[in-house]
């Protein structure tokens, strides 16, 4: 799978070295992205754009996701691996995703996410 990173895009990271997105040039302003390849914040200077990435964090990607399957119906699952070569999920049986040797079915998706995976609380389901 090929990496959707774009050449003019700058890396940022907390201070403990984990990457929380890249920042790149949009016109003579900035453009923020996080680890999903989803835009964070438009239209920003350097350093706003580096604040919303901040903010924005990585404790979300814990969270619950929803995939919306070929046949529309919407799957829970997990964040399993993520990198700009590609995304991988399992299935998650309200948390059996996270017991080992769970067996759970794991999804490839390509890299940025696309618009099927979405977290659970914006599903629409609790």
């Amino acid at each position: 799978m090929r990496s959707g990173l774009s050449d003019d895009w700058i890396e940022h990271r907390r201070d403990d070295g984990e990457r929380l997105g890249w920042i790149t040039a949009d016109g003579d302003r900035y453009r923020a992205i996080d680890v999903l390849g989803r835009t964070v914040a438009t239209d920003s200077e350097w350093l706003d754009a580096e604040a919303a990435l901040e903010a924005h964090g990585l404790h979300w990607l814990a969270e619950p996701w929803s995939l919306t399957l070929d046949d529309g119906r919407q799957q829970r699952v997990r964040i399993s691996q993520l990198s700009p070569v590609g995304i991988t999920v399992v299935d998650d049986d309200w948390g059996a995703a996270s017991a080992v040797g769970s067996g759970m079915l794991e999804r490839r998706l390509p890299w940025p996410a696309p618009p099927e995976l979405r977290p659970w609380s914006e599903a629409g389901r609790e």
